[in-house]
């Protein structure tokens, strides 16, 4: 039988797709448990932190705005951090309840999906 070398450091493809999903099914458990016990959903936010970095796997922005970087508590808009949204720079900050930290994430990027639905269709005359 002949083995394939990966390379250095690097995890199986089988290995970071379970690791993804555990992280996904975490924070799915995290957004859960909040309202009864928020202790439980930080440690969930944890856990899949943990897991993402021991197998160098990134997460999707959705749910990295999903905890607070400085403090990793579980993050529920309303709940545990406030958002506003800056119209003129284009961009929300985030701030969590716990620690205070604030957090800019622009969305430029809804405006302009937003604004390509309202355009109008080109009717050409014949």
């Amino acid at each position: 039988m002949v083995q394939r070398r990966r390379s250095r450091g690097t995890k199986p493809a089988w290995q970071t797709e379970i690791a993804q999903e555990r992280i996904e099914i975490l924070f799915r458990n995290a957004g859960k448990e909040f309202p009864r016990h928020p202790e439980l959903s930080d440690r969930y936010v944890e856990i899949a932190r943990k897991i993402a970095m021991k197998f160098n796997v990134s997460m999707p922005s959705r749910l990295k705005h999903r905890f607070c970087k400085k403090c990793g508590a579980f993050l529920v808009p309303g709940e545990s951090c406030r958002i506003r949204l800056n119209s003129e720079k284009h961009y929300r900050i985030q701030t969590c309840g716990l620690c205070g930290d604030k957090v800019r994430h622009p969305y430029v990027r809804e405006i302009k999906k937003k604004g390509e639905l309202k355009k109008p269709v080109n009717m050409q005359k014949s």
